[in-house]
């Protein structure tokens, strides 16, 4: 089945559902990318502050984690580094 075939066998209402889908998804990537921005916009107030902009990103890829899987995953680090000498 060729490409007009296929869109020639869709009803108006999928037509229509479609469009709505696209449409949806096409403004919440436009708001994803505001957000994004505004995401840079409190990282750059922070860096003036005079804030580890790097630090403040792990603190909040940390804060995501449960504390389990914190704690887990610090202990691999530990066993890893400890292997490689450097602590």
């Amino acid at each position: 089945m060729d490409a007009d075939a296929a869109a020639a066998a869709l009803t108006q209402a999928a037509r229509d559902k479609l469009k709505q889908t696209v449409m949806s998804i096409e403004k919440l990537e436009e708001e994803k990318a505001e957000v994004g921005d505004h995401i840079k916009a409190v990282y750059a107030e922070a860096k003036a502050m005079g804030y580890d902009t790097k630090a403040l990103r792990n603190v909040i890829k940390l804060r995501k984690m449960d504390r389990r899987e914190r704690e887990e995953a610090d202990a691999i680090l530990d066993t890893y580094l400890l292997a490689l000498g450097e602590i």
